[in-house]
């Protein structure tokens, strides 16, 4: 991108006039262009993403499942980059680094939030391949967990709760019991394999690994007799759990492509001396995980915005199938963070995104429906529907002199 700079040797007299080349410029030296970086970035579904997240704080990631091209890019609050191509205001670096919302701190790849329900996909597809449940297996669900002196409460009672109904309702008392089937560590190996706990690879700076807790945490945290009940909040993406937005994109990404795509990445190449486009390769992810148990989650997840009890159904779309997973999770500090993830369209994945509100209540009330509004940018962009027909604006009424006859009759009559 920076390429080189070039010399011009010029010949001055006494009084520094310009008098002519050096040599006749024969050991000037060219400047040599960089190379044009191509991005991944789409302008619809990038526009629409910074304009949603104007005024809030969180993040937005669209991710193309089959490739890894990250689509959308937000983290907010955000600021000004031309305070910084000349000399920077004191004053205005001085708040910058004082604001209490961090502006400087990129919440996309580098915060760790609590994933909450959103992480359920991945509890259940780990689940599913250990062969601990199956598409027709069923845990009851009585409203509530009793886990030695402390009861976990559920959204609802449940009844006997199948791996789908348990993704549409988003049945906590489900993954309460089922995390103990599968145990901390088999969750932490299966969750590797879709970059949790590790780096992604995306080709940026700064990233967080986030955290998938192992007994060998628990047990440098508690000692060796640690609290068995702790998994309880584990099963539903709290407590130790942490998750970044990029990982929950990729996560979705790699559901949403049946287990594979490729290490998350904003450049696609660059363009070379002969502006002949140049792709860059990138590392393919692969999880190895069944075609048939994915598509038991992404049917879960299709429930979850189609379903008559999906906790996202205010966002079905009569323009895309959707399928997602909302997410709510406590924070001490204040609101509730909002969260969704999600696909479409759901029969041919071409966009995955992942949204974190922070301090913003319930996911199916704030981030789901920016997750449609997302994603409907950007499928109108690359033209897999049609683009939102503009409102007419009405017309304004000719005043005849009938018109007027009856405006004055009426005002006569107040």
């Amino acid at each position: 991108m920076r390429g080189e700079k070039g010399f011009n040797y010029i010949l001055v007299n006494a009084t520094r006039r310009k008098i002519g080349r050096y040599k006749d410029g024969s050991v000037d030296l060219a400047s040599i262009k960089g190379k044009d970086l191509v991005l991944s970035l789409d302008s619809g579904a990038q526009a629409t993403a910074e304009q949603v997240m104007h005024g809030r704080s969180g993040a937005i990631i669209a991710i193309e499942p089959s490739s890894g091209e990250i689509l959308a890019f937000t983290s907010a609050p955000d600021y000004d980059l031309s305070k910084f191509s000349d000399i920077t205001p004191k004053e205005y670096m001085k708040d910058l680094i004082s604001n209490p919302l961090k502006p400087q701190f990129n919440r996309a790849t580098q915060s760790s939030h609590s994933p909450g329900s959103t992480f359920k996909v991945l509890v259940a597809l780990c689940g599913l391949e250990l062969g601990v449940i199956n598409e027709n297996s069923t845990i009851y669900c009585p409203g509530s967990y009793t886990y030695g002196n402390r009861t976990f409460k559920c959204h609802g009672s449940h009844g006997a709760t199948t791996v789908y109904r348990a993704l549409e309702g988003s049945c906590n008392v489900f993954f309460y019991k089922l995390i103990f089937d599968i145990g901390i560590d088999r969750l932490n190996e299966f969750a590797k394999k879709f970059k949790i706990g590790t780096k992604t690879g995306i080709d940026l700076l700064e990233e967080s690994k986030g955290l998938i807790p192992s007994s060998e945490y628990y047990e440098k945290v508690y000692g060796n007799n640690w609290p068995r009940g702790i998994l309880v909040s584990v099963g539903i993406g709290q407590g130790e759990v942490s998750m970044s937005p990029l990982q929950l994109a990729f996560m979705t990404a790699l559901v949403a492509n049946n287990g594979k795509s490729f290490t998350p990445h904003l450049v696609k190449g660059y363009l070379d001396e002969k502006r002949n486009f140049v792709p860059y390769k990138f590392a393919e992810v692969n999880t190895g995980v069944s075609d048939r148990n994915v598509r038991i989650i992404k049917k879960g997840m299709w429930l979850v915005v189609n379903g008559g009890g999906g906790t996202a159904k205010n966002i079905r779309s009569s323009e895309v199938v959707i399928a997602g997973k909302t997410g709510t999770v406590q924070n001490i500090h204040g609101r509730n963070h909002s969260l969704f993830v999600g696909f479409a369209p759901y029969d041919n994945p071409k966009i995955a995104i992942a949204v974190l509100f922070e301090n913003a209540g319930y996911g199916s009330e704030v981030a789901a429906p920016v997750a449609e509004e997302v994603i409907l940018a950007y499928l109108r962009s690359t033209g897999d529907i049609k683009p939102k027909p503009k409102e007419d604006k009405p017309k304004k009424e000719k005043k005849t002199n009938d018109t007027l006859d009856l405006m004055t009759a009426i005002e006569e009559n107040r």
